[in-house]
């Protein structure tokens, strides 16, 4: 028998097993990298990956011009020895793929299906990458993907905005399998992002009726699940908008710190939800809710899903506020590159209690005030038994109330137009009252349940109608069509929605495609809007719903502007718009002018705090201008010809938060031109002030350090010394001190406040 040495044994015996752990650590070392895309916008970079059969998302953040470079430093290499839970940043994670090592139930996944033979798990595979021909300086990638084992497909699309520095993301959803699927979750995005950071926080907006755009921050720990979401199906913006920053890393500033920020355009249910895991990776999920069920999608009919806005900085929270308000200007509001007018609208200066006379002598009032248009508010319309003088008759019948008003709605425009205003209507085409002639002749267009009994919402009676039926859209759009062309030169519609799904059912739906109501609402109301924006391009619409409701990216794609709140109180509107405008720019946020004491809180302001409030925003007037005393009515118009000045600046311009109202007895806010030659800051004092609680000099923003600027300060009460708030009022002052000393800036009295105007010369 032939004896072997130590070394010969070693080698027998032991090299197969070194081959072995070889190969082992061969096929656990991540696949090759076949191909990488950088999307590009000005100032920064989504990176992709194509390791094996996944796309993956290696980097998202400040622009990188190499893709060696984004290839040389993805995060999927450094995982080290121990990989349990880790996860590939895959473009989009799926419920019940492994996706190489990922959390093998993936409950972080944000499509979930259930396949026509009843297999609930899903797996994606890389197929193919295009790009898609669009303007200049926007770039459209598409990521095509495929389950191996059925005949289902995700389509993925990024479409970065370089201008703005947002990038849009969706996708598209279809199968051809023998019977339907059941969709239980389908995001418009579900992304490991590429990011490592020991802390990360999530800021929101929260709050409900008069109470919108509260802002909120808590810290996302590690293991932990933040959920935002709404369920109302109709009232989006309630409880929580479908927006959020996150600061990736330390919590951000306005100026300084990482953030991710996002916008899901989506006027129904949604959901947003954020995980860090324990290796300190980010999830975030966003898309449409599905309710208490499951979508049914039937073979060659794709689902899109809403759009989802990303941008980022590492500047701060302003810079992705400003990021958003230019992509909204540019690209998603309907119109958001023309001035918007100052109108004032008859709701709190009349509510239900109007005639002929009273409309006409509210458009003398605005004219004198140097208002441009004139909106007719609830209670125009419905005739007989239901004639609409309250809340509870009338809805959805949009025939005109000829009690109320026997010359009709033309009279009503021609006399706005010969004093030189536009004209404008309220609708709530979404809802009905059960007692309306609608309803009585069409009890099944209401949405319901079959078994339950109706709930009613507003004034006992109103109920939401079943967009999800063509045939009752069909009713709608003809209604709507009827009404507009009724009205000579009509300029504006105030579309409102007073309720929420109170009866989650359909009887136009198939027993089995109840849940699909969640979802179908919302793209019927889309088409809708489509189809009456493609017949009347020229009307302005504004989004109202019980106030800031539908204070989302989804209906301002129809849009002008939205009602910001209900809540028209000076004060408490500093808040409100200051949580709104982390989000959407000035010029799609209404802000009116109001009587005192206010209808909401019973507080009285001065005149001037509510102008310099609202000046801010769109500016308007909710009143009724006989009220006004002559000196108010002095006042108002010099502060409405101050304001179509600067108006530009406001609507067009670069939003600075300076000073805070949840952190000071004061607040500030500034609106830069786009070429740095104007500026307009905001200075409101919000509680009494002592003199420890005098503001410092204000650290202005956005001025260009090589320029001067004449500093003069508007919509002051009288022209004495006594009424100046700063003492460099009307003097040239360099952008360069301006940015490191600030501008001094004095309050007094409760409810003081200033305005001041910056011109480069």
């Amino acid at each position: 028998m032939q004896r072997l040495s130590l070394g010969a044994l070693i080698m027998r015996y032991l090299t197969p097993l070194l081959l072995a752990a070889a190969a082992l650590a061969s096929s656990l070392s991540a696949a090759p990298v076949e191909r990488e895309f950088l999307l590009q916008t000005r100032h920064t970079t989504m990176a992709f990956q194509q390791s094996g059969k996944t796309w993956l998302l290696v980097h998202y953040g400040a622009r990188v011009d190499q893709s060696a470079d984004a290839k040389a430093l993805a995060w999927h290499s450094f995982t080290g020895g121990n990989t349990f839970g880790y996860r590939k940043p895959a473009t989009y994670s799926v419920f019940g793929s492994d996706n190489d090592r990922a959390n093998t139930m993936n409950k972080y996944g944000g499509l979930a299906v259930i396949h026509a033979d009843g297999v609930t798990s899903t797996e994606l595979q890389a197929v193919a990458a295009r790009t898609v021909d669009e303007p200049a300086g926007i770039t459209h990638l598409v990521l095509e993907l495929k389950d191996p084992a059925y005949p289902f497909f995700v389509t993925q699309h990024f479409r970065a905005v370089e201008a703005s520095d947002v990038i849009e993301t969706w996708v598209e959803i279809r199968h051809d399998e023998p019977a339907p699927v059941k969709l239980v979750r389908m995001d418009s995005a579900a992304f490991v992002f590429p990011a490592l950071a020991r802390e990360f926080s999530v800021l929101s907006l929260t709050g409900q009726w008069a109470s919108e755009g509260q802002v909120a921050e808590a810290a996302l720990a590690q293991g932990q699940t933040i959920v935002l979401n709404s369920r109302s199906g109709v009232r989006s913006a309630f409880g929580n908008n479908a927006s959020f920053m996150v600061s990736v890393g330390p919590r951000a500033s306005e100026t300084s710190g990482e953030v991710i920020a996002g916008a899901l355009a989506w006027s129904g249910a949604w959901e947003i939800s954020f995980y860090r895991d324990q290796l300190n990776a980010l999830s975030i999920n966003a898309g449409p809710d599905t309710g208490n069920g499951a979508y049914t999608l039937d073979a060659g009919h794709p689902l899109v899903t809403p759009k989802l806005a990303l941008t980022y900085s590492a500047a701060g929270k302003g810079q992705v506020s400003r990021n958003f308000h230019r992509w909204a200007r540019d690209v998603q509001l309907r119109d958001g590159r023309t001035l918007r007018p100052v109108l004032l609208n008859s709701w709190e200066g009349a509510y239900f209690k109007f005639n002929e006379q009273t409309l006409t002598d509210m458009m003398d009032g605005v004219r004198q005030l140097g208002g441009e248009m004139f909106v007719v508010d609830d209670g125009w319309f419905a005739r007989g038994k239901y004639a609409r003088d309250d809340d509870k008759r009338g809805l959805g019948d949009w025939v005109l109330n000829e009690a109320k008003l026997p010359k009709g709605l033309a009279y009503l425009a021609n006399e706005a137009k010969a004093r030189g205003l536009q004209f404008g209507i309220w609708v709530e085409p979404e809802m009905a009252n059960t007692t309306s002639e609608l309803v009585e002749q069409h009890p099944d267009w209401v949405l319901r349940e079959k078994t339950r009994a109706l709930r009613q919402g507003r004034g006992g009676t109103q109920v939401v109608l079943d967009l999800t039926n063509p045939a009752v859209r069909d009713n709608l759009f003809q209604q709507m069509d009827a009404m507009i062309t009724s009205i000579p030169g009509l300029a504006y519609i105030k579309w409102d929605a007073n309720a929420d799904f109170m009866n989650v059912g359909s009887t136009y739906l198939a027993a089995d495609r109840q849940p699909n109501v969640w979802f179908d609402y919302t793209v019927g109301l889309y088409d809708l809007l489509g189809r009456l924006h493609a017949k009347y391009p020229k009307i302005n619409l504004q989004a109202c719903s019980s106030g800031g409701g539908r204070m989302d990216y989804g209906f301002l794609r129809y849009a002008d502007e939205f009602w910001t709140s209900d809540d028209t109180d000076a004060r408490q509107r500093i808040f409100l718009q200051w949580g709104a405008g982390h989000f959407y720019p000035a010029c799609a946020m209404a802000a009116h002018v109001t009587a005192v004491p206010n209808h909401q809180t019973h507080r009285t302001t001065p005149l001037k705090y509510r102008f310099d409030v609202a000046m801010s925003g769109r500016l308007g007037f909710e009143l009724h201008p006989k009220n006004m005393t002559p000196e108010e009515i002095a006042f108002a118009q010099k502060a409405v010809v101050d304001y179509k000045r600067i108006r530009p600046v406001v609507q067009l311009g670069d939003l600075y938060r300076l000073v805070s109202p949840w952190e000071n007895s004061y607040a500030s806010l500034m609106y830069v031109s786009e070429d740095q030659k104007r500026a307009v800051v905001f200075v409101y004092g919000l509680n009494r002030l002592i003199q420890s609680d005098y503001p410092a000099p204000l650290p202005l923003q956005g001025l260009a350090a090589d320029k001067h600027y004449r500093v003069t300060e508007i919509n002051r009460e009288n022209n004495d010394a006594k009424s100046e708030h700063s003492r460099v009022n009307g003097k040239q002052v360099s952008g360069a001190a301006l940015l490191a000393m600030g501008l001094p800036v004095k309050l007094g009295a409760e409810y003081d406040s200033a305005v001041f105007e910056l011109v480069a010369e």
